[in-house]
């Protein structure tokens, strides 16, 4: 089965970076911070209803986005969501924060000012960091 079209919501408010194994990955258009959205490729509305294997293969490439947020991209904190309460399609919310950023400790929820959009360089710089090692999230020939 072809995985679900994305949400325009998604669409408006992200970059499509490419897919990982378990889906497809975003990045929220406001640079004051790397806000990464994981869309699992499922018609599943809710992350506790998805079979084992694919809960298993979607929480690893969770991981794998926040280690590179901690390792590569030196945040000390990680926030991970499922909320869905505006945006029906599963998507999981992967977000590195720092006692710099904009709204902390508060939640970005509400509380993200606006800021400006990604750069086409610092997109391309992003998809290479998560393409080398040690990441290895997104394949080298999906990205544009």
């Amino acid at each position: 089965m072809p995985a679900p079209e994305l949400h325009s919501q998604l669409l408006a408010d992200c970059h499509l970076l490419g897919t990982v194994p378990s889906g497809s990955l975003l990045l929220s258009r406001n640079a004051a911070l790397h806000w990464f959205i994981l869309v699992p490729d499922t018609t599943s509305t809710d992350l506790l209803d998805l079979p084992p294997g694919q809960l298993e293969a979607v929480m690893t490439d969770c991981r794998k986005v926040s280690a590179c947020l901690k390792q590569t991209l030196a945040y000390p904190k990680v926030n991970f969501a499922a909320l869905g309460n505006v945006v029906p399609q599963l998507h999981l919310h992967i977000i590195g924060r720092r006692h710099s950023d904009p709204c902390w400790p508060q939640p970005i929820w509400g509380n993200l000012p606006p800021g400006p959009d990604w750069s086409d360089e610092e997109l391309a710089a992003l998809r290479e960091v998560l393409i080398a090692p040690p990441v290895h999230l997104l394949p080298g020939s999906d990205h544009k």
